[in-house]
């Protein structure tokens, strides 16, 4: 974990410093943006989400510090622990509760969202949307997230202040915004071309970021299931878990290593608190178990077949 920490900082600050200190060509710059914003997914995926989990250290402060990260990516780890430990781990694919698959009116995911005429397209559509997640990030969601969760008294069960919270966001954005707009454009004089690579750079992440998890839970495969007339949903929460979660490309590659063995979605749900080093070895006694006791185990071949599942599901929700 060390190692690609170190790896995952390089490949997001190098590009950085590279742009600040030489003259290059458009195109090089262009290019550098792009390696950075593969840096922020190898960061978001497989260094800051084993953080925010407790998972990457036995020590919490070093979780803590580690999880700060997505901080410098223009997110914050405060909206994002409440968004998918609290809610989105223990109501996994359960429209209004989850708010990882809350797409609100312009994507249709579930049979029990409103059709409109415009999701008709939204196959195709979907997909340049999903490049714009961190952008979304740092111009509206996580100022709008922390006003509801403070109104539902989410933020009391992180131990923090409305106020604190709301002075830590401004803080944190304000840094993101001066070292990834401002100071470039500062240096370089090159207005244009970095507003280009910001976007360059954002659309990287937020396209991977948005559909390696996508693929792990709005698939073909999956479940999203109801409550019942008093709200509970009476299964098992872990066959809930293995209902509501799809895992693909369950070998060794760099790709798995990347994405912070998030491949393993199904071993993460079960074992969140886990560090993703062992999500491999883990799922060879969990697809056992799930094949013993006759429940779902939901996995396809490759990346490549995650994405068509994802794609055939927004399809069927057309209509």
């Amino acid at each position: 974990m060390i190692f690609k920490t170190f790896f995952m900082l390089a490949l997001y600050i190098v590009p950085y410093v590279l742009i600040l200190t030489l003259e290059l060509s458009t195109f090089t710059t262009l290019i550098l943006w792009g390696l950075i914003g593969f840096g922020m997914s190898g960061i978001g995926l497989s260094v800051m989400h084993d953080a925010n989990h407790n998972a990457y250290s036995k020590n919490k402060k070093v979780n803590k510090w580690i999880g700060y990260l997505l901080n410098i990516l223009g997110g914050f780890d405060l909206n994002w622990r409440i968004q998918h430990n609290v809610l989105h781990h223990t109501y996994t694919n359960i429209i209004g509760m989850d708010e990882d698959v809350d797409a609100g009116i312009i994507l249709r995911f579930t049979k029990d969202q409103n059709l409109k005429s415009y999701h008709k397209l939204q196959h195709i559509y979907a997909w340049f949307l999903y490049g714009l997640l961190t952008i979304s990030w740092l111009v509206s969601k996580d100022v709008i997230q922390l006003f509801k969760y403070h109104k539902k008294g989410l933020l009391k069960t992180q131990g923090i202040s409305f106020a604190k919270a709301a002075i830590s966001l401004i803080f944190w954005k304000t840094i993101y915004v001066f070292f990834i707009l401002f100071l470039p454009t500062l240096i370089t004089g090159n207005l244009g071309v970095n507003i280009a690579g910001f976007f360059i750079m954002e659309f990287i992440a937020g396209f991977f970021l948005t559909t390696v998890f996508l693929c792990a839970h709005i698939v073909d495969q999956t479940d999203f299931p109801n409550p019942n007339s008093e709200g509970v949903i009476t299964k098992n929460w872990y066959v809930h878990q293995l209902e509501t979660t799809a895992n693909f490309s369950n070998y060794k590659s760099f790709f798995s290593w990347f994405i912070g063995g998030l491949n393993y979605q199904i071993e993460h749900h079960l074992f969140p608190n886990i560090c993703h080093v062992h999500y491999h070895d883990i799922s060879k006694i969990v697809r056992k178990t799930a094949e013993e006791y006759n429940l779902p185990y939901h996995a396809s071949n490759t990346f490549m077949s995650a994405l068509k599942h994802h794609y055939l599901h927004l399809k069927e929700m057309r209509n």
